[in-house]
């Protein structure tokens, strides 16, 4: 059973790649006057458009400079869904016969350059490098065959971790879901193998964390289906890979980079909180 899903996981990675070319395109989401506008991103330059682009936004015909904005996280979720323990050389001894769930709050989604605060009632706050998906049409009992038809595209994420929270709450929605927490950005990207990428995690300018998606332990494939059964997943909901390796504690003053290949690198300050 376990080879037949990897065989099936294969061949979806090789269709995946075979027609993304046709389809890439970055988009993001930025604020201008005050006001918040989803865009598609050519050569430095943000053409704006009506709505989301796994919404069928268009052009409206107005363009800005991406310097000249400021960029916000690049999704605009109802439900956020991340995953424990999805890499191997994140746990200790054998995985789990299937995923661990679990749902934090979408106002815990801040972007690119925004400051991570970290509350003074926590002394042990970790980054998490990771890979995110973005759903791109309702979904519901989704085969894995199918799953990939589901997947708009691909961007970048922290899931900043209290881990004495962790220990000490009875569920992780706090340590795992404060605001703040979740850096999500710069870009949304279509087109990319989401089952081939290499995500690095950086805290200071030095390597932390370095793995690709294809080590997830359950790919995204399996966890749109997966989680379908149990929820519906509408467009714009997001789904986390998980993080992989030994986290470490980040503190006032630290800056962690997330860089998911094709999408860039998401960088962001932690200060601390009153």
């Amino acid at each position: 059973m376990k080879n037949r899903y990897i065989f099936k996981s294969l061949a979806l990675a090789l269709a995946v790649t075979a027609a993304s070319a046709a389809q890439a395109a970055d988009f993001v989401r930025y604020e201008q006057n005050g006001a918040i506008h989803w865009g598609e991103l050519v050569s430095g330059t943000i053409h704006q458009l009506t709505d989301a682009p796994y919404l069928g936004g268009s052009r409206t015909g107005q363009s800005v400079a991406e310097n000249s904005v400021t960029l916000k996280a690049p999704v605009d979720p109802n439900l956020v869904v991340m995953t424990a323990l999805n890499f191997r050389s994140h746990i200790r001894g054998e995985p789990a016969a299937y995923p661990g769930l679990f749902i934090v709050p979408a106002g815990s989604i801040i972007g690119p350059d925004e400051a991570i605060v970290i509350p003074t009632e926590t002394t042990n706050f970790h980054y998490e490098a990771e890979a995110l998906i973005v759903i791109g049409k309702r979904a519901d009992n989704v085969s894995i065959e199918d799953a990939p038809d589901y997947i708009f595209g691909v961007t970048a994420g922290n899931d900043g971790s209290a881990r004495d929270w962790q220990s000490a709450d009875l569920q992780w929605t706090r340590a795992k879901g404060s605001k703040t927490f979740n850096t999500v950005g710069p870009k949304l990207v279509t087109g990319l193998n989401h089952n081939n990428l290499q995500i690095t995690g950086r805290l200071n300018g030095e390597e932390r964390q370095s793995e690709n998606t294809s080590d997830m332990l359950y790919n995204f494939d399996y966890m749109v289906s997966y989680i379908s059964r149990y929820f519906t997943l509408e467009p714009g909901d997001v789904i986390w890979s998980g993080t992989m390796g030994t986290t470490r504690p980040m503190v006032a003053g630290d800056v962690y980079e997330v860089e998911v290949e094709g999408v860039g690198i998401l960088r962001n300050p932690a200060v601390q909180g009153d």
